[in-house]
């Protein structure tokens, strides 16, 4: 690689934290540099299917965003965000659909939310579903609490 070649092999592989990545540490043959590259797996495209029939690339970071808004002033550590967020996505990609309704990931957003903090979970639940009145907040109240 510094010196131009393209022909290097391979001295030591192994996982990143999560796993998601392989990290290679590899030696160029002509000039005995070393150099590492980062393997990852190419995701086929998610697109999610809105309310009014629109469709969207799947945007993780939105997932992400809605979730932190939602533990705003909670006990929520980042790391369990994080964890949330990967849960999702590993259960949206194995799925093995390519299209999927948004219902379907604002379904997993709360039922993970309601393991990890039961007030984020309201919150999230209560911009998701947009409650017309208080009564129906109630019920849904009421329904949580009944699991």
């Amino acid at each position: 690689m510094y010196c131009g070649s393209l022909e290097s092999h391979v001295i030591d592989s192994r996982p990143t934290e999560d796993g998601s990545v392989i990290r290679r540490r590899r030696e160029c043959d002509s000039c005995s540099r070393r150099f590492t590259t980062y393997e990852k797996a190419e995701k086929t495209p998610l697109l999610v299917i809105k309310n009014d029939g629109r469709r969207e690339a799947f945007d993780v970071e939105k997932v992400r965003l809605g979730i932190i808004k939602s533990c705003g002033k909670r006990p929520v550590t980042a790391a369990q965000i994080d964890n949330v967020v990967r849960d999702i996505e590993a259960d949206l990609y194995n799925l093995a659909k390519e299209e999927v309704q948004s219902e379907t990931i604002g379904q997993m957003v709360m039922d993970k939310l309601a393991q990890v903090d039961e007030v984020s979970y309201v919150r999230f639940a209560s911009v998701y579903r947009r409650f017309k009145d208080i009564k129906a907040f109630q019920e849904a109240l009421t329904q949580f609490c009944d699991k």
